[in-house]
């Protein structure tokens, strides 16, 4: 097996941390509701189309607002304040800046809507430390189509051999080994720092 020299990273559930619930919980929803209606909104298909780039944030909203005529307001908001979402993970930070200083290339392949991605990554530490990104708004493809990790790979020249992925879903990584990457189910923040530790130790992660 070749030796692993590029760390591909997801960026939500694995660089960051989200606290969606939290943020529908203090716009005033109880826990069981920001949950239900966080559901609703995450799972629905316009938030796809919204991390694909086809559309402006505002026709999104306005798609919600009139399918969900008792929840739409507060979608809306949301949509509105992504910045309070975002938790750092900067002992994960910490060790992808050590993964850069061992000479790893790091990169990021991320399902986000233009909006969100900078709001979200404008002032996290890892941003410094990437050497290409392909974020989903920008190419108009979403994890897991092969054509997303196939425009990584092309645009950077990567040896898909000697790349290793980190996602949160088990969708986008068994995606990514169809596509030839080695790749990893982020389950955790423990999880994911020990996985770098071996990394960093010039082991396999598992």
């Amino acid at each position: 097996m070749s030796e692993i020299r590029t760390v591909i990273f997801d960026v939500g559930g694995v660089l960051l941390q989200y606290r969606w619930k939290y943020v529908l919980m203090d716009y005033g929803l109880s826990e069981k509701e920001a949950e239900r209606v966080g559901r609703l909104m995450l799972d629905d298909p316009l938030w796809n189309e919204l991390d694909l780039g086809v559309r402006t944030r505002d026709e999104i909203i306005a798609d919600y607002l009139h399918k969900y005529k008792e929840d739409g307001k507060v979608m809306a908001w949301f949509l509105r304040h992504g910045e309070y979402m975002p938790v750092a993970r900067p002992e994960i930070w910490d060790r992808v800046h050590k993964l850069k200083e061992k000479g790893y290339g790091i990169y990021l392949l991320s399902n986000y809507s233009e909006d969100l991605f900078r709001k979200h990554t404008q002032y996290a530490d890892f941003m410094k430390d990437i050497d290409g990104k392909i974020v989903s708004y920008t190419v108009y493809l979403v994890k897991p189509d092969h054509a997303i990790y196939e425009e990584l790979v092309r645009r950077y020249n990567l040896t898909r051999e000697e790349c290793i992925f980190f996602d949160d879903r088990a969708e986008n990584v068994e995606a990514a080994i169809e596509c030839g990457i080695r790749a990893v189910q982020v389950t955790g923040r423990a999880m994911l720092a020990e996985a770098l530790d071996k990394l960093l130790a010039g082991e396999e992660p598992a």
